[in-house]
């Protein structure tokens, strides 16, 4: 722990891309001796993972369809959810509130700057969220997970620290972990996920891409693929009949022992996933979701494809015969996966949950700024005793600041 104990608050919104770094962040400020609440949506309460000694807090957050008719009531629930936020505030009075994108965030934000309460939002992906980029030029530091972010201005880049985005403690303990050996003989195994629902395209191309690989390569396929309820029974008989063993379910609890032993991967390219991928060190195929929000998924994908840790293909490209091509570059040989996995290990961010930590814990405490161990000019600046970002607002201002929003 640095310093005396603290109180924060963490928003997040209802998908567990949002959800799950709030999770690892609150699990290390508790290390550290801090309490820490979360203010979610009624889809947030649900998501497992939420840790025991966090209580969560459900306030309404509002919708913007493209109906402008919507707009009305989008807005009377974010301002009452701001109200909601503002009154936790009162009780708890946070040192620093921390929202991670999602409708909940945008409320709990509004109320934090409003009460003179500093701020840090947290990117997962590699384009900046519209929440986050609404609040960009009021809050005190941005938090990213990739060097490049698309959508945010060059004029806040002086509050902006790459920490990288925190995965499950589970997975990271994979880190210092060797690549599974493969053999000219050996098996392979594969990994095939498509988020929290799966992707119905996966289950549609995966089995005919792996069945046109050649005989030797096929034949030693193990595959392990998340599909769709209403899906399972159809792919099942695709395998079947290609005869490549496939375990197949809905949902694998043991997902981190499933990566411990995947030489590949095949999927989305949601931010959670990327760095997973990046954390343990697996060559992965990656297909963006093409529905996404300003394209974030391909933009996530880009680092990983750039370094030689994966292969990118667009949905609109992704057939059984491109997944195939691909599948044999990478694993023609037993060193072109080692290589891969080497290189997707290379990117990842293995201290993302402490240098976020670090990057909170340097808001809302005692007169002597804490160091931050973030990368890049940021990390130069502290080291030097300049002040990173915005300058810290005392308890005393952020008192002031809430007696003034009543």
């Amino acid at each position: 722990m640095t310093g005396a104990s603290r109180h924060y608050v963490l928003a997040a919104g209802g998908t567990g891309g949002h959800l799950l770094p709030a999770f690892a962040l609150a699990t290390e400020l508790e290390r550290r001796g801090h309490h820490v609440a979360l203010i979610t949506d009624s889809r947030g309460a649900e998501i497992p993972g939420k840790p025991d000694f966090m209580p969560a807090h459900v306030i309404p957050a509002g919708r913007f369809g493209k109906n402008p008719l919507s707009w009305f009531k989008g807005i009377k629930a974010v301002l009452e959810g701001r109200r909601m936020a503002l009154r936790l505030f009162e009780s708890f009075e946070p040192s620093a509130v921390v929202g991670f994108g999602g409708y909940p965030s945008l409320p709990t934000i509004l109320a934090a700057t409003s009460a003179g309460v500093p701020t840090v939002v947290h990117e997962q992906n590699a384009v900046l969220g519209r929440v986050n980029r609404l609040f960009a030029r009021r809050v005190d530091a941005i938090a990213t997970a990739y060097p490049e972010v698309e959508r945010l201005d060059a004029k806040h880049r002086e509050k902006v620290h790459l920490v990288g985005n925190p995965v499950r403690a589970g997975v990271l303990s994979l880190r210092d972990e060797p690549f599974p050996p493969l053999g000219e003989d050996g098996l392979l195994r594969v990994l095939v996920t498509g988020g929290s629902q799966g992707a119905r395209v996966l289950s549609e191309i995966v089995p005919d891409g792996l069945s046109m690989l050649p005989p030797a390569l096929r034949q030693r396929l193990q595959v392990i693929q998340q599909c769709r309820a209403e899906d399972l029974e159809t792919v099942r008989e695709r395998y079947r009949t290609h005869g490549i063993p496939a375990e197949l379910a809905t949902y694998f609890e043991d997902m981190a022992a499933r990566l411990a032993d995947a030489h590949l991967f095949i999927g989305r390219a949601g931010a959670s996933t990327i760095a997973e991928l990046t954390a343990v060190g697996r060559p992965a195929i990656l297909i963006p979701l093409p529905i996404a929000t300003d394209d974030h998924q391909a933009a996530n994908a880009r680092e990983l494809a750039k370094s030689g840790g994966a292969r990118m293909i667009r949905q609109e490209r992704f057939t059984a015969k491109e997944l195939a091509k691909q599948i044999k570059a990478l694993a023609d040989n037993p060193q072109g996966l080692a290589n891969a996995a080497h290189a997707a290990w290379n990117c990842g961010r293995p201290k993302a949950v402490e240098d976020l930590a670090d990057l909170v814990e340097s808001f809302g405490g005692v007169d002597m700024m804490d160091v931050i161990r973030v990368g890049g000019n940021n990390a130069r600046r502290a080291s030097q005793g300049a002040p990173v970002g915005q300058a810290l607002r005392r308890p005393q201002r952020q008192r002031a600041a809430r007696e003034t929003a009543k």
